[in-house]
């Protein structure tokens, strides 16, 4: 550097968290693609309930294990070029979406593998979250980083609220082809508008325009306390030989990977068991999305407060309670609903106190358990949708309401980790660094 005073980085902290937000928002989006159109698809692709299930939830599987290696690639080439390659896969599967209700107004049963794989790559999308955090934290000091992530979580995450709104009413005033035109062309715009705006954190831009880096430079030009330690692989080593990475790995498929799936099952749940349209099924859909997301920033601020383990606990069993009013619904709307928001309440909080417990028992590999939490217990959203669908093949309507039994087995399991634990004093980050 030639002036240690002069920043020669473009964008600014405020501007990188607006495009990396609101590229998560968009690639979010896309666990909602399926939700209008399973119903549809159920009658013509002549679908049992657990072909239902994968088709809803294979969004879940991209979106949730592109996550440790797209995140990882943030450390040797920034956070834009992972996003564009992920936004672009997704286009990708809105194009083979529409393509086919374009050619084929009335799909045959034949067709279902070409579904599952444009449900892949729309899932791709939603691995962008594991992009943002890094992207996020490399722009913002330590000191900002907590707020910075919740804005940048909390408004990401309103996406499959807002599509699961918003799509059925399109699909139903429109009709498919066209809903999902639109579709393909907000994301168009939005790859081209990160293209053209997003700009990686000062280290990449100077690692870009070959000026030689000095930390202790950037930070006093620039302001970026964080740089690439290249120890990612070292990291998630270390972070997957911790049992208590699993233990919050576990936590996170029940509510993070569990808020990924019933944003993908409840339209089918409303519209089958209680033969709501499409546009009553996905607003009640994005009550509960919409809830989860916006209670996931409340639930940060309790944690500091109160503790993420007492937060945790307290929020699977609010799960728990939810489920069972679920269950017990049985053709109730207002308790089926009342159990719903619950469950939004439950996993809402869970979701910000198991993230805020990851540097407290992975000090010395932050990174590596992020990757391995975010990542696998995304993939709840994959695994879950098609475990409920078992109790429909098997006991038919009635399966509907039963299906929520799998989250109250999940949240006693998870009271049960929890409490192991806490019974577990957490290693200080001295000890830790100091045993590597």
């Amino acid at each position: 550097m030639n002036d240690e005073n002069v920043c020669y980085a473009q964008s600014s902290r405020g501007t990188a968290l607006f495009w990396t937000t609101l590229a998560f928002f968009g690639g979010f989006a896309g666990v909602s693609a399926f939700g209008p159109i399973v119903s549809k698809l159920k009658v013509s692709l002549a679908l049992s309930p657990l072909l239902m299930g994968l088709l809803a939830a294979s969004p879940a599987l991209s979106g949730s294990l592109l996550r440790i290696p797209f995140g990882a690639m943030v450390d040797r080439m920034g956070g834009k070029k992972p996003i564009l390659i992920l936004l672009t896969l997704a286009a990708a599967g809105i194009t083979g979406i529409t393509l086919m209700f374009w050619i084929y107004p009335a799909p045959f049963p034949a067709q279902y593998p070409f579904f599952l794989l444009f449900g892949v790559l729309c899932g791709c999308g939603i691995a962008v979250f594991s992009v943002g955090i890094p992207s996020v934290s490399y722009w913002y000091p330590q000191k900002s980083q907590g707020s910075a992530l919740a804005v940048y979580a909390g408004l990401g995450n309103l996406a499959p609220g807002m599509f699961a709104l918003l799509l059925p009413y399109l699909v139903v005033s429109m009709g498919f082809t066209i809903s999902y035109v639109l579709w393909f062309g907000l994301i168009f715009i939005l790859v081209v508008l990160v293209k053209v705006f997003m700009k990686d954190a000062p280290y990449f831009q100077y690692r870009e325009m070959g000026i030689d880096i000095d930390p202790d430079a950037l930070l006093l030009a620039c302001g970026e306390e964080l740089v690439p330690s290249g120890t990612a692989m070292v990291s998630l080593r270390k972070a997957a030989s911790d049992w208590r990475t699993w233990i919050l790995t576990y936590l996170y498929f029940v509510s993070f990977g569990g808020f990924i799936a019933l944003t993908v099952w409840l339209p089918t749940y409303w519209a089958e068991y209680f033969t709501m349209s499409l546009v009553q099924a996905g607003g009640l859909t994005a009550l509960y999305s919409l809830s989860t997301s916006l209670l996931r920033v409340l639930g940060g601020f309790t944690s500091d407060r109160l503790g993420g383990e007492r937060v945790t606990l307290v929020s699977f069993i609010i799960v728990g309670i939810g489920a069972l009013a679920m269950m017990l619904a049985a053709g109730s709307t207002g308790m089926a609903i009342t159990g719903e928001v619950i469950l939004a309440l439950g996993m809402g909080f869970a979701n910000a106190a198991v993230f805020k417990l990851v540097p407290k028992y992975s000090p010395a590999a932050v990174g590596g358990a992020a990757g391995i939490v975010g990542g696998l217990g995304a993939f709840g959203g994959f695994v879950i949708p098609p475990l409920m669908g078992l109790f429909v093949k098997i006991n038919g309507a009635a399966g509907y309401a039963q299906g929520f039994g799998v989250f109250i087995g999940l949240s006693l399991l998870s009271i049960v980790l929890i409490a192991v634990l806490n019974r577990q004093a957490p290693v200080s980050v001295k000890e830790a660094i100091s045993s590597t």
